[in-house]
Protein backbone atom coordinates (compact mmCIF):
# COMPACT_ATOMS: atom_id res chain seq x y z
CA UNK A 1 0.00 0.00 0.00
CA UNK A 2 1.38 3.62 -0.99
CA UNK A 3 1.67 5.65 1.95
CA UNK A 4 0.40 9.26 1.50
CA UNK A 5 2.90 11.85 0.91
CA UNK A 6 2.58 15.75 2.63
CA UNK A 7 1.84 18.58 0.37
CA UNK A 8 4.95 20.30 -0.73
CA UNK A 9 4.55 24.02 0.72
CA UNK A 10 3.34 27.03 -0.85
CA UNK A 11 6.71 29.11 -2.19
CA UNK A 12 6.98 32.71 -0.54
CA UNK A 13 6.00 33.94 -3.90
CA UNK A 14 2.75 31.85 -4.09
CA UNK A 15 1.65 33.17 -0.59
CA UNK A 16 2.37 36.80 -1.27
CA UNK A 17 0.93 36.27 -4.82
CA UNK A 18 -2.56 38.23 -4.84
CA UNK A 19 -5.95 36.16 -5.47
CA UNK A 20 -7.28 37.08 -8.73
CA UNK A 21 -10.34 37.90 -7.45
CA UNK A 22 -9.47 40.48 -6.02
CA UNK A 23 -7.25 42.15 -8.95
CA UNK A 24 -10.61 41.57 -11.25
CA UNK A 25 -12.13 43.07 -8.18
CA UNK A 26 -9.78 46.15 -8.27
CA UNK A 27 -9.32 46.46 -11.81
CA UNK A 28 -13.24 47.05 -12.06
CA UNK A 29 -13.59 49.31 -9.22
CA UNK A 30 -10.82 51.45 -11.00
CA UNK A 31 -12.15 51.23 -14.42
CA UNK A 32 -15.97 52.56 -12.90
CA UNK A 33 -14.17 55.52 -10.42
CA UNK A 34 -12.79 57.32 -13.68
CA UNK A 35 -15.59 56.56 -16.00
CA UNK A 36 -18.01 58.52 -13.00
CA UNK A 37 -14.97 61.11 -12.72
CA UNK A 38 -14.92 61.67 -16.88
CA UNK A 39 -18.86 61.74 -16.58
CA UNK A 40 -18.40 64.54 -14.36
CA UNK A 41 -16.10 66.52 -15.99
CA UNK A 42 -18.00 66.19 -19.16
CA UNK A 43 -21.04 67.29 -17.74
CA UNK A 44 -19.49 70.52 -15.59
CA UNK A 45 -17.65 71.39 -18.86
CA UNK A 46 -20.85 71.20 -21.27
CA UNK A 47 -21.82 74.24 -20.35
CA UNK A 48 -18.99 76.45 -20.79
CA UNK A 49 -18.98 74.90 -24.03
CA UNK A 50 -22.87 75.23 -24.31
CA UNK A 51 -22.08 79.32 -23.76
CA UNK A 52 -19.36 78.94 -26.14
CA UNK A 53 -21.46 77.89 -29.08
CA UNK A 54 -24.17 80.55 -28.31
CA UNK A 55 -21.39 83.53 -27.96
CA UNK A 56 -20.15 82.49 -32.12
CA UNK A 57 -23.90 81.81 -32.99
CA UNK A 58 -26.85 84.46 -34.76
CA UNK A 59 -29.86 84.34 -32.37
CA UNK A 60 -31.66 82.48 -35.55
CA UNK A 61 -29.25 79.10 -34.74
CA UNK A 62 -29.77 79.23 -31.48
CA UNK A 63 -33.11 78.71 -31.63
CA UNK A 64 -32.72 76.40 -34.47
CA UNK A 65 -33.71 72.79 -34.93
CA UNK A 66 -32.18 70.58 -34.29
CA UNK A 67 -29.83 72.27 -31.78
CA UNK A 68 -26.38 73.45 -33.29
CA UNK A 69 -23.68 72.32 -30.98
CA UNK A 70 -20.90 73.40 -32.92
CA UNK A 71 -18.79 76.28 -32.64
CA UNK A 72 -20.06 78.92 -35.26
CA UNK A 73 -18.24 81.95 -37.00
CA UNK A 74 -20.30 85.08 -35.69
CA UNK A 75 -18.47 85.21 -32.25
CA UNK A 76 -16.55 88.80 -33.62
CA UNK A 77 -19.68 90.41 -34.79
CA UNK A 78 -21.59 89.65 -31.60
CA UNK A 79 -18.72 91.29 -29.82
CA UNK A 80 -19.04 94.65 -32.19
CA UNK A 81 -22.43 94.33 -30.95
CA UNK A 82 -21.68 94.19 -27.35
CA UNK A 83 -19.01 96.45 -27.29
CA UNK A 84 -21.37 99.29 -29.31
CA UNK A 85 -24.17 98.77 -27.11
CA UNK A 86 -22.41 99.30 -23.72
CA UNK A 87 -19.01 100.68 -22.65
CA UNK A 88 -17.34 97.16 -21.74
CA UNK A 89 -13.88 98.73 -21.07
CA UNK A 90 -14.87 101.07 -17.92
CA UNK A 91 -17.23 98.04 -16.41
CA UNK A 92 -14.52 95.93 -16.65
CA UNK A 93 -12.16 97.96 -15.43
CA UNK A 94 -14.43 98.77 -12.22
CA UNK A 95 -15.73 95.17 -11.94
CA UNK A 96 -11.95 94.52 -11.27
CA UNK A 97 -11.21 97.54 -8.69
CA UNK A 98 -14.52 96.21 -6.72
CA UNK A 99 -13.49 92.73 -7.00
CA UNK A 100 -10.10 93.03 -5.90
CA UNK A 101 -10.52 95.50 -3.26
CA UNK A 102 -13.16 93.24 -1.47
CA UNK A 103 -11.21 90.10 -1.99
CA UNK A 104 -7.93 91.91 -0.24
CA UNK A 105 -9.95 93.63 2.49
CA UNK A 106 -11.80 90.18 3.15
CA UNK A 107 -8.78 88.62 3.23
CA UNK A 108 -6.83 90.41 6.12
CA UNK A 109 -9.54 91.40 7.71
CA UNK A 110 -10.82 88.20 8.23
CA UNK A 111 -7.92 86.33 8.70
CA UNK A 112 -7.11 89.27 11.31
CA UNK A 113 -10.34 88.57 13.11
CA UNK A 114 -9.81 84.66 13.08
CA UNK A 115 -6.60 84.86 14.50
CA UNK A 116 -7.60 86.22 17.38
CA UNK A 117 -10.82 84.38 18.42
CA UNK A 118 -8.17 80.96 17.80
CA UNK A 119 -5.48 82.26 19.78
CA UNK A 120 -6.09 84.87 22.18
CA UNK A 121 -7.84 85.52 24.78
CA UNK A 122 -10.24 88.39 25.32
CA UNK A 123 -13.51 89.78 27.73
CA UNK A 124 -16.60 88.70 25.79
CA UNK A 125 -14.82 86.49 23.27
CA UNK A 126 -17.36 83.83 23.00
CA UNK A 127 -20.26 85.82 22.98
CA UNK A 128 -18.84 88.06 20.37
CA UNK A 129 -18.44 84.84 18.75
CA UNK A 130 -21.71 83.19 18.84
CA UNK A 131 -23.24 86.84 17.45
CA UNK A 132 -20.90 86.61 14.54
CA UNK A 133 -22.08 82.69 13.91
CA UNK A 134 -25.92 84.23 14.24
CA UNK A 135 -25.57 86.59 11.68
CA UNK A 136 -24.91 84.22 9.41
CA UNK A 137 -28.48 83.19 9.15
CA UNK A 138 -29.92 86.63 8.31
CA UNK A 139 -30.62 86.49 4.69
CA UNK A 140 -28.45 88.98 2.85
CA UNK A 141 -31.82 90.54 1.19
CA UNK A 142 -33.04 92.03 4.80
CA UNK A 143 -29.95 94.33 5.12
CA UNK A 144 -30.20 95.90 1.38
CA UNK A 145 -32.74 98.53 2.88
CA UNK A 146 -30.63 99.89 5.69
CA UNK A 147 -27.66 99.59 3.67
CA UNK A 148 -28.74 101.91 0.90
CA UNK A 149 -29.93 104.57 3.77
CA UNK A 150 -26.01 104.08 5.06
CA UNK A 151 -25.00 104.50 1.75
CA UNK A 152 -27.05 107.71 1.06
CA UNK A 153 -25.85 109.32 5.23
CA UNK A 154 -22.15 109.13 3.90
CA UNK A 155 -22.83 110.21 0.27
CA UNK A 156 -21.40 106.69 -1.34
CA UNK A 157 -24.57 106.28 -3.26
CA UNK A 158 -23.40 106.08 -6.84
CA UNK A 159 -19.76 105.47 -6.26
CA UNK A 160 -17.32 102.35 -5.85
CA UNK A 161 -17.32 102.78 -2.23
CA UNK A 162 -20.43 101.36 -1.88
CA UNK A 163 -19.81 97.99 -3.38
CA UNK A 164 -16.40 97.70 -1.52
CA UNK A 165 -16.38 98.84 2.32
CA UNK A 166 -19.82 97.08 2.84
CA UNK A 167 -18.06 93.63 1.97
CA UNK A 168 -14.71 94.64 3.45
CA UNK A 169 -15.02 91.71 6.23
CA UNK A 170 -18.08 88.86 6.35
CA UNK A 171 -19.02 85.69 8.98
CA UNK A 172 -18.33 83.00 6.73
CA UNK A 173 -14.66 84.16 6.25
CA UNK A 174 -13.88 84.84 10.00
CA UNK A 175 -15.62 81.21 10.95
CA UNK A 176 -14.08 79.34 8.17
CA UNK A 177 -10.16 80.82 8.85
CA UNK A 178 -10.97 80.62 12.76
CA UNK A 179 -11.32 76.54 12.77
CA UNK A 180 -8.62 76.23 10.17
CA UNK A 181 -5.95 78.77 12.99
CA UNK A 182 -7.14 76.89 15.61
CA UNK A 183 -6.22 73.48 14.40
CA UNK A 184 -3.27 74.38 12.10
CA UNK A 185 -1.50 77.07 14.71
CA UNK A 186 0.53 76.04 17.51
CA UNK A 187 0.30 77.48 20.58
CA UNK A 188 4.00 76.61 20.93
CA UNK A 189 4.50 78.90 17.59
CA UNK A 190 2.52 82.04 19.58
CA UNK A 191 4.03 81.54 22.70
CA UNK A 192 7.25 81.64 21.24
CA UNK A 193 6.41 84.71 19.56
CA UNK A 194 5.25 86.13 22.23
CA UNK A 195 8.43 85.51 24.93
CA UNK A 196 10.61 87.01 21.75
CA UNK A 197 8.55 89.98 22.00
CA UNK A 198 6.67 90.45 19.09
CA UNK A 199 3.57 91.95 19.49
CA UNK A 200 0.05 90.80 17.96
CA UNK A 201 0.42 92.07 14.56
CA UNK A 202 3.83 90.89 14.13
CA UNK A 203 2.74 87.39 15.72
CA UNK A 204 -0.46 87.59 13.01
CA UNK A 205 1.92 88.70 10.27
CA UNK A 206 4.88 86.52 10.99
CA UNK A 207 3.27 83.28 12.21
CA UNK A 208 -0.49 83.09 11.53
CA UNK A 209 -0.87 84.31 8.10
CA UNK A 210 1.55 81.86 6.59
CA UNK A 211 0.14 79.25 7.86
CA UNK A 212 -3.20 79.94 6.64
CA UNK A 213 -2.50 80.38 2.97
CA UNK A 214 -4.40 77.93 2.26
CA UNK A 215 -7.57 79.08 3.89
CA UNK A 216 -6.43 82.63 2.39
CA UNK A 217 -6.16 81.46 -1.17
CA UNK A 218 -9.58 79.84 -0.98
CA UNK A 219 -11.27 82.81 0.82
CA UNK A 220 -9.72 85.15 -1.73
CA UNK A 221 -10.93 83.41 -4.80
CA UNK A 222 -14.04 82.84 -3.47
CA UNK A 223 -14.53 86.43 -2.30
CA UNK A 224 -12.95 87.87 -5.93
CA UNK A 225 -15.79 85.59 -7.76
CA UNK A 226 -18.51 86.53 -5.13
CA UNK A 227 -18.13 90.58 -6.16
CA UNK A 228 -17.50 89.45 -9.38
CA UNK A 229 -20.39 87.76 -10.13
CA UNK A 230 -22.70 90.20 -7.49
CA UNK A 231 -25.48 92.10 -9.21
CA UNK A 232 -28.49 92.75 -6.83
CA UNK A 233 -26.30 95.54 -4.68
CA UNK A 234 -24.66 97.44 -7.60
CA UNK A 235 -28.22 97.13 -9.37
CA UNK A 236 -29.24 99.75 -6.27
CA UNK A 237 -26.78 101.51 -5.37
CA UNK A 238 -24.82 102.87 -8.63
CA UNK A 239 -26.70 105.34 -10.05
CA UNK A 240 -24.13 106.60 -12.82
CA UNK A 241 -23.82 104.81 -15.66
CA UNK A 242 -20.52 105.51 -15.81
CA UNK A 243 -19.60 103.74 -12.64
CA UNK A 244 -21.75 100.27 -13.77
CA UNK A 245 -20.22 97.02 -13.23
CA UNK A 246 -19.52 94.39 -15.80
CA UNK A 247 -23.12 92.37 -14.37
CA UNK A 248 -25.24 95.54 -14.15
CA UNK A 249 -24.02 96.65 -17.87
CA UNK A 250 -24.52 93.41 -19.29
CA UNK A 251 -28.08 93.54 -18.16
CA UNK A 252 -28.70 96.22 -20.75
CA UNK A 253 -27.89 94.19 -23.52
CA UNK A 254 -31.78 92.97 -23.30
CA UNK A 255 -34.11 94.47 -25.03
CA UNK A 256 -37.55 94.73 -24.20
CA UNK A 257 -39.20 93.18 -27.51
CA UNK A 258 -36.20 91.66 -29.48
CA UNK A 259 -33.02 90.13 -27.73
CA UNK A 260 -29.81 89.34 -29.58
CA UNK A 261 -28.81 86.61 -27.84
CA UNK A 262 -25.45 86.03 -29.56
CA UNK A 263 -24.57 88.95 -28.36
CA UNK A 264 -26.20 88.99 -24.90
CA UNK A 265 -23.88 85.33 -24.87
CA UNK A 266 -20.42 87.05 -26.17
CA UNK A 267 -20.95 89.10 -23.21
CA UNK A 268 -21.58 86.95 -20.79
CA UNK A 269 -18.42 84.62 -22.07
CA UNK A 270 -16.24 87.85 -21.96
CA UNK A 271 -17.46 88.23 -17.82
CA UNK A 272 -16.60 84.55 -17.22
CA UNK A 273 -13.06 84.40 -18.95
CA UNK A 274 -11.01 86.49 -16.34
CA UNK A 275 -12.74 84.87 -13.52
CA UNK A 276 -11.51 81.51 -15.37
CA UNK A 277 -7.76 82.71 -15.04
CA UNK A 278 -8.22 84.06 -11.78
CA UNK A 279 -9.06 80.37 -10.60
CA UNK A 280 -6.62 78.82 -11.93
CA UNK A 281 -3.95 80.87 -10.40
CA UNK A 282 -5.22 80.72 -7.20
CA UNK A 283 -6.12 77.22 -6.99
CA UNK A 284 -2.34 76.48 -7.71
CA UNK A 285 -1.62 78.34 -4.19
CA UNK A 286 -4.55 76.36 -2.56
CA UNK A 287 -4.11 72.98 -3.64
CA UNK A 288 -0.21 73.46 -3.22
CA UNK A 289 -0.33 74.71 0.64
CA UNK A 290 -3.42 72.15 1.33
CA UNK A 291 -0.29 69.37 -0.27
CA UNK A 292 2.20 70.64 1.63
CA UNK A 293 0.86 70.73 5.40
CA UNK A 294 -1.06 66.87 3.96
CA UNK A 295 3.21 66.02 3.63
CA UNK A 296 3.77 67.70 7.15
CA UNK A 297 1.18 66.17 9.11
Amino acid sequence: MTALKPAAPKSTADAHRPNAHYVARGRLVAVVTHLCVITGVLLSIFPFYWLIVMSTSTTGEIFGYPPKLTVGSSFAENVRSVVSSVDLLQALVNTIIVSTASAALVMFFDSLAAFAFAKFDFPGKKPLFILLIATMLVPGSLSLVPSFILMSELGWVGTLQALIVPGAANAFGIFLLRQMAAGSIPDELVESARIDGAGFFTTYWRVGVPLLRGGLAFLGIFTFITAWNDYVWPLIVLVDPERQTLQTALQNLNSLYLTDYGMVMAGALISVVPLIGVFIIGSRHFIANIAAGAIKG
